[in-house]
């Protein structure tokens, strides 16, 4: 079944006991139940945002998946690293699908899907890449999403859940980002999410087969918790 809010409610009553705990442990075995995959009592993590949600990439989800990057290629492209030959093929998400339950098991990435509530379309995906513990506690925000839901607000509704589970769940200090220049949607998205431009990166990432500068973003968890109602 699709998650809903009835879901999400049973997750927090499963770890409504442990938060104290967890509060404590944090620092010194951050996330050991997300190496599984998992929240206590076994349910996938599902992140609500107002007009969406977030939960972890499935097989099952291929069809969906495919269709949506295929005919948002053209659009897509110009921002991402190139696309190998079987990017769109069965095995190629499934060994996708590996590397990310792996990087997750690492602690080291988390990759989400974003779905609409109101029919459970798949609209895009999240990645929180470069996960560093240690004295750093920060990981790299990635997102894209398919044309045909692009520039109509669901992305910042996506990013604005999914800031407080790297603060509050993760239990990270900061969050990274960067985006090419000529990237304008992008970039306001940051702003308005409360992330700051922190410089310029030349030639920072193989995009499109061109090395091609970055303009950097920063947010702070203090940062973060004031812009919070």
């Amino acid at each position: 079944m699709p998650p809903n809010d009835a879901i999400a409610g049973r997750i927090s009553q499963r770890t409504q006991p442990k938060r104290a705990i967890g509060a404590a442990m944090m620092h010194s075995r951050p996330m050991a139940f997300m190496r599984g995959l998992t929240f206590p009592g076994g349910q996938q993590p599902v992140i609500l945002g107002r007009d969406v949600y977030l939960r972890y990439p499935r097989i099952a989800d291929f069809h969906a998946w495919a269709e949506l990057r295929g005919e948002s290629r053209e659009f897509l492209s110009k921002w991402e690293p190139v696309w190998a030959e079987d990017e769109l093929s069965r095995g190629a998400y499934r060994r996708r699908i590996k590397r990310y339950q792996k990087e997750t098991r690492l602690d080291s990435a988390y990759a989400f899907f974003v779905f609409r509530k109101s029919d459970d379309k798949l609209m895009g995906g999240c990645t929180l890449s470069n996960v560093r513990r240690g004295v750093t506690q920060c990981c790299a925000l990635g997102y894209w999403i398919g044309s045909r839901f692009a520039r109509q607000g669901f992305m910042h509704d996506a990013l604005a859940a999914l800031v407080p589970f790297v603060f509050k769940t993760l239990g990270l200090h900061r969050i990274e980002a960067a985006c090419v220049p000529a990237n304008s949607p992008s970039r306001n998205l940051l702003s308005k999410l409360g992330f700051r431009e922190e410089g310029l990166a030349r030639k920072y990432l193989l995009i499109n087969g061109m090395w091609a500068d970055h303009v950097l973003f920063g947010l702070l968890e203090d940062e973060a918790l004031k812009m919070r109602p």
